[in-house]
């Protein structure tokens, strides 16, 4: 049965997002900061990177990063995470993935400025949709045939998927650092964890697992 997932990394103070980005550092250093646990990790090396010498974090970290892969059929994700806010009037820009994304299967952009579908020659296909999360949801879990969806980000992007109760299995990796400012996970979704079986996992990083699950 097809499953809902998020896989978020927010700060201790709950942001899911950074605001030190420049022009000509598009990412800001904070990012690095939010990311670098996972961006360490075995899996993200040989998935994201493409890096076959086996190098990298395991352990806890390393576990959750396997699983943000496992078991995909489709991927839904904002504008700002497929890079057209800053990229919007580039025709030609393909993501910030290179040639081969790491997805390898019909990716799901939420925009307000659709463009034709883009296709990459590992399976990943990027649509460019203007539609409310329940369409877009729809879209998506026919196209993973069985398969689970993943609501990739950014923020504010999986803030609406929470706030309409479409999401089965959230996993939030709680960094230990403090950020101050950017778009907050939790504002106005007092009572979320109803409904949910909540768990929760520390990994040698000092990265905190917190898992909520939605019974079938």
């Amino acid at each position: 049965m097809t499953r809902i997932r998020v896989d978020l990394n927010i700060s201790l103070d709950g942001f899911a997002t950074t605001t030190d980005q420049t022009s000509e550092n598009p990412f800001g250093d904070d990012w690095g900061r939010l990311v670098a646990d996972y961006t360490a990790t075995r899996t993200f090396r040989s998935r994201v990177l493409h890096d076959t010498s086996g190098e990298g974090t395991t352990g806890v970290d390393d576990r959750y990063a396997t699983r943000y892969f496992d078991r995909l059929g489709a991927e839904i994700m904002g504008a700002g995470m497929f890079g057209l806010h800053l990229h919007g009037d580039d025709p030609d820009w393909q993501g910030w993935w290179g040639d081969e994304p790491p997805f390898g299967f019909p990716v799901f952009v939420l925009t307000h400025a659709p463009r034709p579908s883009i296709e990459m020659t590992n399976g990943t296909v990027f649509h460019f949709l203007n539609a409310t999360p329940r369409d877009a949801l729809e879209r998506a879990v026919a196209a993973a045939g069985g398969a689970d969806v993943r609501i990739g980000g950014g923020g504010e992007t999986v803030r609406s998927f929470l706030r309409e109760g479409l999401v089965d299995d959230l996993h939030v990796a709680i960094v230990p650092i403090l950020l101050g400012r950017g778009i907050r996970l939790w504002d106005d979704l007092r009572g979320l964890e109803q409904g949910y079986r909540v768990t929760s996992e520390a990994a040698d990083s000092g990265v905190v697992h917190m898992t909520f699950t939605r019974e079938a």
